[in-house]
């Protein structure tokens, strides 16, 4: 094929070099920043140099269109012809086309299809450094396709920004020896410096990493292959190749022309929201300097409200650029406009397509990437930091064609604690359609597999227990013929279920018209699910009717092959956000781009299906006969721990949008089915256990169930946020997920007593709670049980002679140990049957517990035959000098004698405990009870403290006997004359 005279881009200098590579060693990595014609100039040369056909995979459908159109329009031709496309909804190809440019994600299915992909020369996978989920999935299977089947098949790895060594390991790990046409001495593995035309020899990527070495000497830093910021215009033609190490991939590299760009920084002004920062920033980019502007914005919501604040610009055309738009209303973006123009974009252009025009960039700092919340079940698109790499490739936009400007909405000192690059979607997706993806591959684990980050285990697990409950997997996690039909729709395996099962009771198309709300709601603002369904068949947009239509002949085709397969996990679903994360496109929108894509598209018939929202709807309802009812009615079957049935059509169900979109809904995910909190309340409880609300305005108000559809959660929140949802009731929830049906008799402590219930529940959900006469005796002792954990131990009867055995007992533990027991509240607690066994046995409330004497109980854990010396070891009572027997005090440490200090005169050194591992306190009492003096040492007191206690003793009590020596007075209880012992 001959080629016209193409475009002076940086890449075509390096074009030769770039075939001649390929065909050396059938793999190479292209590192090339954006406007280097990477895209559209590379394929053009390949497929002139090969007799077989050029499949470009691009991660985003409006790139793969533009990319398309652009090649074509090189070679004066219309799209079809030797350049065509395949994406989701549209498909132009004909018997000429050569090149073919799809989404990542239908070639995932044309290789579950045909994994030689018989006729197919080279793959070029593009933008591999955005790191999508079905990209990383898509090198996976290639490179394992190219081991084992397609030895010959050529595969070119592009990238802007991404360090190469990964990517260049992966790709060559299945390279054999060197080429017979490598040049003279070039073995494979071996450095080698490429010479330019234009600008003459340019050094080799260093041995040592990723960072390429420039002309001048200067490292071009991590960022190396991203435009260059604020320096100098480089050199005309920075191309330069490197044959990798060995077992490495040939890593090639062209340097961008870019012009100089001027950054500026504009932080945002004390409780500035984020559109009225951008607006202003726009605005001062606009009086700053000439030509259009382009701002990246995190998501459509943001894009919309900076839009009216923007509404009042004259002579400028603000438009906008994100993923939910028509490809007309894309396309016009991409042309120069008559006027100067405000291009508002999500990421969707930051790397994949070139806005022309542009002259100065603002940047928001801020991306939509998607978060799974497992343990809520629900996901959202989460707003975060841009990484370095995506602010300079941002910036590098209003360089491609003249020196520019760029204006960073954070403020400077920020930038150096932006994260190097953004984290791989494989790493925070739910990977269901992965899982089933895997499954059909033959490695359901994935550990067959060569990944650039592989799955992780958690999740991947959790998907594949998902995939077992749809019956999609057998028990040993092999594909089943059920799970081939739903990997085929291209949908997630939830939806593909919901649409197989609801083919047979309300027919192909109904169940396909609900199931492409389901799988794309920016079809509708409205949060009714019934009332867009209602106003989709009324208004039948194009892209609406296209999918229906296209799913309902795929499901009639796939019916035979989809019979439902028992599993052996009658349980609850595990949740799962009701967004799948691997389809969500960064530029925030919620337009599916997944890991599958459309089987008849992967076939080359009708176009292919991409990503799936995995929210699901509810329908109307919350009384037994509610609009759910003629549906449940139907026997509607499948469990949330099995796959559905197949059951007979209901008739006439497919026109009652109430009725559909509740069924589909429910079969799709059963989990999501919600029952209101409270009356009037706006909070749903899901059956999945996550609480969501339910906003004023959306029509469902007076719904007692709802089944949700779409529910995101915004950060920091608890509580989700219905987005989609239908009117259900209890008999729709009990018919479609029999699974998640349990009646337990629930015995538990709460508040202060024991209550004995028999609990019916739909998951979370209680359905029905009634009092129990007779519980079961073993529930009940453990109900008891967790009372005394509850509310503690003083729930028993504590006299003084059971809190003085207590404290002895401790006291013994402290200080012999054991075998003497530990009987502080933990150790009590941690078994209470070897002490309380029998009292618990028969306990059935609160009064019970309190008729429990806690010292008869204790006396279980005395140990034998050491008890015996129990009151020799710790005695309860002591005797003193005085004949009195008076009582220790154990709770201290060490024990206290709190005594009459007349009725230990005499006492020069008082008696030990625990066979004299511990001495006495003394507390020395006044006849008054009052204290006089403390000491652990009475022998020292009576030298050195007793003067000074007795001179006191002697003003306060006159009628008392108090000796100078205290050592040779017999001692006495009450007074003493003073006649023989005064001196």
């Amino acid at each position: 094929m001959k080629l016209p005279e193409l475009p002076d881009l940086p890449v075509r200098p390096a074009l030769d070099r770039i075939t001649s590579t390929l065909a050396e060693h059938g793999v190479a990595v292209l590192v090339a920043p954006p406007g280097t014609g990477k895209t559209t100039l590379v394929p053009l040369a390949l497929v002139a140099g090969s007799a077989g056909r050029i499949v470009v995979a691009e991660p985003r459908r409006l790139a793969a269109r533009a990319a398309a159109a652009r090649m074509a329009s090189l070679l004066g031709e219309r799209v079809g012809e030797t350049v065509g496309y395949s994406v989701r909804g549209d498909r132009k190809v004909g018997p000429r086309t050569r090149i073919e440019v799809v989404t990542s994600g239908l070639l995932v299915r044309r290789l579950q299809q045909d994994p030689e992909l018989s006729g197919v020369d080279t793959v070029m996978l593009d933008e591999c450094h955005e790191r999508h989920l079905d990209a990383d999935l898509l090198l996976a299977l290639l490179l394992d396709a190219r081991a084992g089947l397609r030895p010959d098949l050529r595969v070119l790895a592009t990238s802007a920004t991404v360090a190469a060594d990964r990517l260049a390991e992966l790709l060559g790990a299945g390279m054999a020896g060197p080429s017979a046409q490598a040049p003279a001495g070039a073995a494979l593995g071996a450095e080698v410096v490429v010479s330019s035309a234009d600008t003459g020899q340019f050094s080799a990527r260093p041995e040592s990493g990723d960072v390429p070495a420039r002309r001048d000497g200067r490292s071009t830093g991590p960022l190396a292959s991203a435009p260059p910021v604020g320096g100098a215009r480089p050199d005309s033609d920075g191309s330069s190749a490197t044959v990798s190490r060995p077992g490495r991939a040939p890593v090639l590299e062209v340097r961008g022309r870019t012009y100089p760009v001027e950054i500026g920084y504009l932080p945002a002004l004390p409780r500035e929201r984020i559109e009225a920062q951008v607006a202003r920033a726009t605005r001062h980019a606009l009086s700053a300097g000439v030509g259009d502007v382009l701002v990246f914005l995190p998501g459509v919501g943001e894009i919309n409200r900076t839009a009216g604040l923007l509404r009042d610009l004259d002579d400028v055309d603000v438009v906008v650029l994100h993923g939910r738009l028509g490809g007309g209303t894309q396309d016009l973006a991409l042309r120069p406009g008559a006027r100067r123009r405000v291009v508002l974009s999500t990421a969707i252009a930051e790397s994949s397509l070139t806005v022309p025009g542009v002259r100065a960039v603002v940047d928001s700092g801020l991306s939509r990437v998607p978060r799974v919340d497992h343990r809520r079940g629900l996901s959202g698109l989460a707003t975060v930091r841009v990484s370095a790499a995506v602010a300079e490739q941002r910036a590098g936009r209003a360089g491609r064609e003249a020196p520019g400007q760029a204006w960073r909405c954070w403020p400077e000192y920020e930038h150096h604690t932006l994260p190097a690059y953004p984290e791989p979607e494989i790493r925070t997706a739910e990977l269901t359609r992965l899982a089933l993806e895997l499954a059909c591959w033959g490695t359901p684990d994935g550990s067959a597999l060569a990944w650039w980050d592989a799955p992780p285990e958690g999740p991947l697990t959790l998907a594949r227990t998902t995939l077992h409950t749809l019956g999609a997997l057998d028990p040993t996690d092999h594909i089943t013929p059920r799970g081939r039909a739903m990997a085929a729709l291209g949908l997630h395996p939830r939806l593909a279920r919901a649409l197989l099962d609801g083919a047979t009771r309300v027919g192909p198309k109904a169940a396909a018209e609900m199931v492409v709300l389901m799988d794309d709601d920016s079809l509708t603002t409205a949060t009714d699910a019934a009332a867009a369904l209602r106003a989709l068949r009324t208004e039948r947009p194009p892209r609406w009717t296209n999918e229906v239509q296209r799913l309902t002949r795929l499901v009639t085709e796939h019916l035979p092959s989809a019979d439902p397969t028992p599993t052996s996990h009658p349980t609850v679903v595990p949740k799962i956000p009701e967004r799948d994360s691997s389809n969500t496109p960064r530029d925030g929108t919620n337009r599916g781009r997944g890991a599958t894509e459309d089987a008849a598209a992967a076939r080359g018939a009708v176009p292919g299906a991409s990503g799936v929202s995995t929210g699901v709807g509810a329908s109307r309802g919350g009384a037994a006969g509610g609009p759910g009812a003629a549906v449940a009615r139907s026997a509607v079957s499948g469990a949330a721990g099995s796959a559905a049935t197949a059951g007979a059509a209901v008739p006439g169900a497919a026109g009652a949008p109430g009725e559909t979109a509740a069924l589909l809904i429910a079969l799709a995910q059963p989990e999501r089915l919600a029952r209101r909190r409270s009356a009037g309340s706006s909070t749903y409880l899901m059956a999945g256990g996550t609480a969501v609300n339910l906003s004023p305005g959306s029509g469902l108000a007076e719904a007692e169930w709802l089944a949700v559809a779409v529910a995101d959660r915004d950060p920091g929140r608890t509580e989700g946020r219905i987005r989609l949802a239908a009117i259900a009731d209890e008999e729709l929830a009990r018919a479609t997920a029999p699974g998640l049906v349990t009646q337990v008799d629930e015995v538990r402590w709460d508040s202060g007593e024991v209550v004995a219930r028999r609990v019916e529940r739909f998951g979370a959900i209680t359905l029905s709670d009634k009092p129990l006469r007779e519980p079961d005796r073993a529930l009940l002792a453990e109900a008891v049980r967790q009372g005394l954990r509850t509310d503690g131990l003083d729930l028993l009867r504590w006299d003084a002679d059971a809190c003085t055995l207590r404290h002895r007992l401790d006291f013994l533990h402290r200080t012999l140990g054991a075998p003497w027991p530990a009987v502080d509240d933990a150790a009590l607690l941690a078994d209470p049957d070897t002490w309380l066994g029998p009292e618990l046995s028969t306990a059935r409330r609160r009064s019970d517990l309190a008729r429990i004497n806690a010292g008869t109980a204790l006396r279980r854990l005395l140990p034998w035959p050491e008890a015996t010396r129990l009151d020799e070891l710790a005695p309860e009572r002591l005797e003193v000098p005085s004949g009195s027997r008076i009582r220790l005090d154990y709770s201290a440490d060490p024990p206290i004698l709190a005594v009459k200090v007349q009725e230990i005169l005499g006492w020069t050194e008082p008696p030990t405990l625990a066979d004299g591992r511990a001495h006495l306190v003394l507390h020395l009492l006044s006849p008054a009870q009052r204290p006089v003096a403390v000491t652990a040492d009475l022998p020292s007191f009576w030298r050195t403290g007793w003067s000074q206690v007795r001179a006191d003793l002697r003003g306060r009590y006159p009628k008392h006997a108090w000796p100078e020596d205290p050592t040779t007075v017999i001692p006495h209880r009450g007074t003493a004359r003073r006649a023989h012992l005064d001196k």
